[in-house]
């Protein structure tokens, strides 16, 4: 339990053990947290709970603040089972406690825990009075569920955002200004990266909306990671750029090789990048984490993939890269494939359709060099990425 502001506490839960999220999908190198708050006023309110694994911690928590049994409300912001799984528990206290939930959390309410909990639905800028302050409700769709909402605490100023300004990471503190800052602000640009690209569309109508309504933000407590308290509209604005797609004159080089021929293709045009005043990164798409991969590709303006050719085919640790470069949607983008092969040397252009698929504007023809490049071949590479690098920077004039 720790106190945001007077009568505010957190009573959620710390993993400090946690590297996989979403099954296996996501890395989560400095752990998490499953943030929960309770609002002491006139009415008690609980808002999101924890992952059901958490449930005890989460419940020793709460007792150190309350009597569960005096919980009036229950806001559900999300019910994604590590925002909601310990309710059922906290429900067998409280069964006549009302859930507040947006419109699309009675689906997910019932789709998930099949029970008949006395819900209330709220929309935008809806108000309840628990006091001296008030919650007002702002529906927030696809970011990053039908259901999600944000809740905001009058009076205290406090904008709990569930899973949007989030990021993974376990801190012996809650807050912001008291952890390291580039620690931090790397989880958030990776979590909005791999979580929430596909809805940026939505972010920027969210957060002029937010802002429309004309209320002030001194903190914004998300449901994992730190609390916002230090100049809290700094990750707004964040999320603002972010999903606006602007990037970095930079490229991320994801490639893999059998026998090293396409990762000297790879490093030989690394060489014409440079030569042109453009940085880089090289990753190999089998050892590299693949969301740490995402996460550079979402910041550099241009992304060149290589494989060698097998099978007719790729080297298939590139393929999840792919599959997460065609969902997450990244807009802004600029791409070129290249590769190794023996006899047939389909990889590179597979490597293109692919990037068009993803909709990411293919800048040219695909490199390919049979078996072990020469000394003439290697100037192709240096020459082929001279070229990408001109034509990426003059994607920014």
């Amino acid at each position: 339990m720790k106190e945001l502001k007077k009568g505010v506490y957190w009573v959620g839960a710390t993993d400090w053990k946690v590297r996989h999220f979403h099954g296996y999908e996501l890395s989560t190198h400095r752990g998490s947290t499953y943030n929960s708050y309770l609002i002491k006023d006139e009415k008690t309110v609980l808002i999101d709970t924890v992952w059901e694994p958490l449930t005890d911690r989460f419940l020793e928590n709460l007792r150190e603040v309350t009597d569960i049994s005096k919980i009036d409300y229950i806001v559900m912001n999300h019910f994604e089972p590590d925002h909601s799984g310990a309710l059922p528990a906290i429900m067998e206290y409280i069964p006549n406690a009302t859930i507040i939930v947006s419109k699309g959390g009675v689906e997910t309410s019932k789709r998930h825990y099949h029970k008949d909990w006395n819900l209330k639905v709220v929309k935008t800028g809806d108000r309840i009075s628990i006091g001296k302050n008030e919650l007002v409700f702002i529906e927030a769709t696809m970011l990053h569920w039908p259901d999600s909402m944000f809740t905001y605490l009058t009076g205290e100023n406090i904008l709990f955002s569930n899973d949007a300004f989030g990021q993974h990471f376990a801190s012996s503190s809650i807050f912001n200004d008291e952890v390291d800052e580039f620690e931090v602000n790397q989880e958030a640009l990776k979590y909005y990266a791999n979580i929430l690209t596909p809805f940026s569309r939505f972010v920027t109508k969210k957060i002029d909306q937010i802002k429309g309504l004309g209320l002030p933000v001194d903190m914004i407590a998300p449901s994992h990671g730190i609390i916002w308290r230090k100049d809290p509209m700094m990750i707004v604005d964040k999320y603002y750029e972010w999903a606006k797609g602007n990037s970095e004159k930079s490229v991320v080089i994801v490639y893999n090789s059998m026998w090293g021929a396409t990762y000297k293709i790879a490093a030989f045009i690394a060489k014409g990048l440079e030569a042109s005043g453009v940085s880089y990164k090289i990753l190999n798409a089998a050892t590299a984490d693949r969301n740490d991969i995402i996460a550079e590709i979402f910041k550099s303006k241009g992304i060149l993939l290589g494989s060698s050719t097998v099978n007719n085919g790729l080297l298939t640790s590139l393929l999840p890269v792919i599959e997460d470069l065609i969902g997450l949607k990244f807009i802004n983008k600029v791409g070129a494939s290249f590769g190794s092969y023996g006899w047939s040397g389909e990889s590179p252009k597979i490597l293109s359709d692919y990037l068009s698929k993803a909709n990411i504007k293919v800048l040219q023809d695909e490199l390919k060099i049979k078996y072990m490049p020469d000394d003439k071949e290697l100037e192709d590479c240096i020459t082929f990425g001279k070229n990408f690098a001109d034509k990426l920077l003059q994607e920014f004039e």
